[in-house]
């Protein structure tokens, strides 16, 4: 698959199917994103990759602590302002749009936001961390490995959703996976086979043309 397709096709998938993936094409996909570039090539990175019995811990783990109004974050949570909460706004609701959840039913808005810490239903779930040190450059080479990870799984044929709401939970990842002080909680991605059944895998995001992005100077 062309990388123009990759980027043209990709999604955030949002329900998985329960089969786990084969090891040879996780394998594969950690090796390509494991090509990442990075600040001096320090590849502060490190992956959890939890299945099974962990994965399902991990996932009771945090919707216990959900249910009861606990969280904390090591990193600072965003200021959605501006065009950025336009975009965040538009995309909240198109969900809910796609999946007729009206915007008053807040019973069923609640059942879909957990669905986040049931990583959507995928057999796998990454849980990405970076050098406490290194700070927020840590954090901007992680987002670089996301990156190629999600694209290297939708060219192995697999969907994956980044997951910012893990790290929302810190404090009971560090828990749960025993990190040390000096590992901060970056994110999370669900791996697995998209359930093209799921409505939910209908919808998409748009991105902005490039010419609102790139300044051209000479």
């Amino acid at each position: 698959m062309e990388l123009e397709q990759i980027l043209d096709q990709r999604w955030s998938c949002r329900a998985f199917e329960a089969e786990p993936v084969a090891q040879e094409t996780l394998d594969g996909i950690f090796a390509l994103a494991q090509r990442t570039a990075s600040w001096c090539n320090t590849q502060p990175w490190r992956v959890h990759l939890l299945s099974g019995d962990a994965r399902d811990a991990l996932s009771k783990a945090l919707i216990e602590s959900v249910l009861a109004g606990s969280g904390g974050t090591d990193y600072p949570m965003p200021d959605y302002v501006g065009v950025s909460d336009d975009r965040r706004k538009v995309a909240g609701f198109g969900l809910y749009a796609a999946l007729e959840i009206a915007r008053e039913d807040k019973l069923a808005r609640g059942a879909q936001m957990l669905k986040n810490f049931e990583f959507f239903g995928a057999p796998h779930v990454a849980v990405i961390t970076s050098d406490a040190p290194l700070g927020f450059y840590g954090g901007v080479d992680c987002g670089g490995f996301v990156a190629n990870l999600v694209n290297a799984a939708h060219a192995a044929g697999l969907g994956t959703c980044a997951q910012g709401a893990i790290a929302m939970q810190a404090p009971v990842v560090r828990e749960f996976l025993d990190l040390p002080e000096d590992r901060l909680v970056v994110c999370a991605v669900a791996i697995g086979r998209p359930d093209l059944n799921d409505r939910v895998n209908d919808f998409r995001t748009e991105r902005a043309e490039a010419e609102q992005v790139v300044t051209y100077l000479s």
